[in-house]
């Protein structure tokens, strides 16, 4: 009970598991959330001790207060991590109803509603919130739509409560991987980025730089160059990044079919 302790969502995916791995390494006594038993499971064994899971859909409210009391009866939260997360690439009038509103739900909706309900607990702690967004959430790119829309959303939120909360003894922190070699990437996307020659970084990699944005006083983090360069052009020149992916489009294209492409 002496070590803190971090609720972390998305525990079994690829950066999930790379940042449970970091933090009991850092001293952390670790929630691990996630759907998968079995997986959660496995990861709990490999974390050792001071390691619990939570097994749950978090897209329900009695799930998320089932979660948060779970949090206080370990000793409250001084870290909430949201790495939970899912993608769908393809083109936007491919896109149905149901999968608009997993992704928004699932990576828009959930962590604010975690944000809120777990503040309490951040605040009594002095602790800290890192929302694990994307370079995404910053650049507007082809056949990611939804998943920008979401990612734009949750950087917003990220920055805007940081703000709110700037006078209180609490870090809200934002996170923006590149492309990360993880299961949430298909086929086509594989394919398409080494197309592209885009980098895709081991989970290792982005957990190595959560743990530095823990420890710099800075209050978010872009990996990856050219992608940081690239974020910093779209806010100031977006004509210029606008005539890059321009560039880039035919190629992209070519790995994904929609109806505008078939003429319906």
């Amino acid at each position: 009970m002496n070590r803190p302790l971090c609720v972390l969502t998305g525990a079994t995916g690829g950066i999930g598991q790379a940042v449970a791995l970091k933090l009991i390494q850092h001293g952390w006594r670790l929630l691990l959330v996630g759907r998968q038993q079995a997986q959660l499971e496995a990861l709990q064994v490999k974390c050792g001790q001071d390691c619990e899971v939570f097994i749950g859909d978090l897209t329900s409210a009695q799930t998320r207060q089932n979660l948060l009391e779970h949090a206080k009866s370990l000793g409250g939260a001084a870290m909430l991590i949201n790495s939970a997360g899912i993608n769908v690439m393809q083109g936007f009038s491919e896109m149905t109803e149901q999968q608009i509103d997993d992704l928004l739900i699932v990576n828009l909706s959930v962590p604010i509603k975690l944000c809120q309900l777990f503040l309490p607990q951040i605040l009594a702690k002095k602790g800290s919130i890192v929302n694990v967004g994307s370079s995404f959430g910053s650049i507007g790119y082809p056949y990611q739509t939804l998943y920008c829309a979401s990612k734009f959303g949750l950087r917003g939120m990220t920055e805007a409560l940081a703000r709110e909360l700037s006078h209180c003894d609490v870090k809200i922190l934002y996170l923006a991987p590149r492309a990360t070699d993880t299961t949430i990437n298909s086929v086509q996307v594989r394919a398409m980025n080494k197309a592209l020659g885009n980098t895709m970084d081991p989970p290792d990699k982005v957990a190595d730089a959560l743990i530095s944005l823990l420890k710099s006083g800075n209050s978010r983090s872009y990996i990856g160059f050219p992608e940081r360069l690239f974020v910093k052009l779209n806010g100031a020149f977006p004509s210029l990044v606008d005539n890059a992916i321009a560039k880039q489009l035919p190629k992209i294209k070519s790995f994904f079919v929609d109806k505008i492409d078939k003429g319906e």
